[in-house]
């Protein structure tokens, strides 16, 4: 019966008025989006400014760039999977090394004190900024992979270090009184207080990371990559493939952000916080 009636609040919810405005909203803002950029692009041709393609010539060329692009020589797949190798390793990374550090940087006074100057000094240089000392330094590969890496580690850094400040002082105080050493603190109370800071910061490190890796391939990158593309449609005057490199990029900016979203809710519920 309450799993019933559950099932009822959410159709009820579902099919509410300020629902389904919300869900027709999402629904016509792209194909509105799409209407007024093929006006554009067919006004400013019509003015002998050719560098907008229309909707339909940047999907015709992404179709033709699927199974082999004449600027990059190689298929369009092969451009996408060099792109998320290099953003998967590098987020990944920066993961690995910016939540625990974060975690013992919000914890010890201590290690805040060192790492302060250091990470406030680090922190503002934009990443796209490492990219030509990187490339020359790191090679074609590991410069842009670096790259990323340096853009997402310090969203997830700061966002961790946060969330470990944010935990209630009431709950360690009560965890002490029950005599918890500072492990069971730690583990206990701060670090699942920490994994909805841990997430956002993950999930701002997606869009960061995406940035970061065409900034990088813009310049050069070994293998090919959606950056290659971009640059090299727009050196030979082929607008509609530099405009097809870079919906890809948005497409798998939400993909990686869904699969981030997915995750976040999957731990979330793994740790009884929904």
């Amino acid at each position: 019966m309450i799993h019933l009636s559950e099932t009822k609040r959410e159709i009820h919810t579902f099919f509410s008025r300020s629902n389904l405005l919300r869900i027709g909203l999402m629904i016509s803002s792209l194909p509105l989006f799409i209407a007024a950029w093929w006006l554009l692009a067919v006004y400013l041709q019509g003015q002998n400014f050719y560098y907008l393609p229309t909707p339909l010539e940047v999907w015709n060329a992404m179709v033709q760039a699927w199974t082999w692009d004449p600027v990059t020589h190689q298929s369009l797949l092969a451009n996408i999977n060099a792109s998320l190798g290099r953003f998967m390793i590098g987020f990944v990374l920066a993961m690995i090394v910016a939540v625990p550090l974060g975690l013992v940087i919000g914890y010890s006074p201590l290690v805040d004190a060192f790492s302060k100057p250091i990470v406030e000094v680090l922190r503002p240089v934009p990443p796209i900024a490492w990219v030509p000392f990187l490339l020359l330094a790191l090679g074609l590969f590991w410069g842009p992979v670096i790259t990323i890496f340096i853009g997402v580690f310090f969203p997830v850094l700061s966002n961790v270090i946060f969330g470990v400040r944010s935990v209630d002082p009431l709950l360690i105080d009560a965890a002490r009184t029950q005599g918890a050493s500072k492990w069971q603190v730690f583990s206990k109370v701060i670090f699942p207080s920490s994994v909805p800071y841990i997430m956002a910061g993950l999930k701002i490190g997606v869009g960061i990371g995406w940035m970061c890796i065409v900034a990088a391939e813009l310049f050069a990158a070994k293998g090919g990559g959606v950056g290659v593309l971009i640059t090299a449609g727009q050196t030979i005057g082929r607008y509609d493939i530099m405009f097809a490199g870079m919906i890809v990029i948005g497409v798998l900016g939400i993909v990686t952000l869904t699969v981030s979203e997915f995750l976040e809710k999957r731990v979330k519920k793994w740790m009884g916080m929904m």
